[in-house]
């Protein structure tokens, strides 16, 4: 019996370094898909080379809007594997589709740098980052209940700092999509900038939380 435990530990630590693996691909192909988006025609005059670089700051916008949320997902993702260090079951399910809403981030990007000016892109784009984050809380909180796996971090302090920062940046989020509609989508963006000066608390505070922790480990 030992030997079959071992057997199947072993196979688990395997599925979790390809879950990992799987997740950092696809982190890595959709930043490098956002920059498909950034080019200027070759062979322009000086006018029009001048005009084309203007109508990229929008596409820039977008770019470095997306690549800084992708690359916040990814950082918490690698907290997350820590506290959590195997996904099976309803998390693995909730992981993949996690995943999948990760992969679809140029789409909506896209759409943010052609239609910046209408609402429902704004919609789309926010509704997006906030199923984003319940997805990845949804992830945790599912992993969390497997105590065999989970570490005890993971229900404390540092637990609910990650649990308090994916929910209330979800939260942000979708309240900016009536902002979009009955103010503006320029308003409703700008919202988004706001936050990021919550968002840095909200890191630092976990990010603090997990030393404090890790020194009294």
């Amino acid at each position: 019996m030992s030997d079959a435990r071992a057997a199947a530990e072993k196979a688990d630590e395997k599925s979790a370094d390809r879950l990992t693996t799987l997740s950092d691909g696809i982190f890595a192909i959709a930043m490098t898909l956002l920059v498909l988006d950034l080019h200027v025609e070759p062979g322009l005059d000086k006018e029009k080379f001048t005009d084309a670089v203007r109508q990229a700051v929008p596409d820039l916008g977008a770019y470095a809007l997306s690549f800084t949320i992708l690359a916040g997902f990814w950082r918490d993702h690698r907290l997350i594997v820590r506290l959590v260090p195997r996904f099976e079951g309803v998390a693995l399910r909730f992981a993949l589709m996690w995943l999948g809403a990760i992969a679809l981030v140029p789409f909506p990007t896209a759409l943010l740098s052609e239609y910046a000016a209408r609402p429902l892109t704004v919609a789309v784009y926010a509704s997006m980052v906030a199923v984003t984050n319940l997805l990845e809380l949804a992830m945790f909180l599912t992993g969390r209940r497997a105590t065999e796996h989970a570490t005890e971090a993971s229900r404390g302090d540092v637990g609910r700092a990650v649990t308090a920062d994916l929910g209330l940046t979800a939260a942000l989020f979708a309240a900016t999509v009536p902002v979009a509609y009955l103010v503006s989508p320029v308003a409703a963006m700008w919202c988004w900038l706001a936050l990021v000066p919550i968002k840095l608390t909200l890191t630092h505070r976990k990010r603090a939380t997990a030393r404090r922790h890790g020194r009294a480990s």
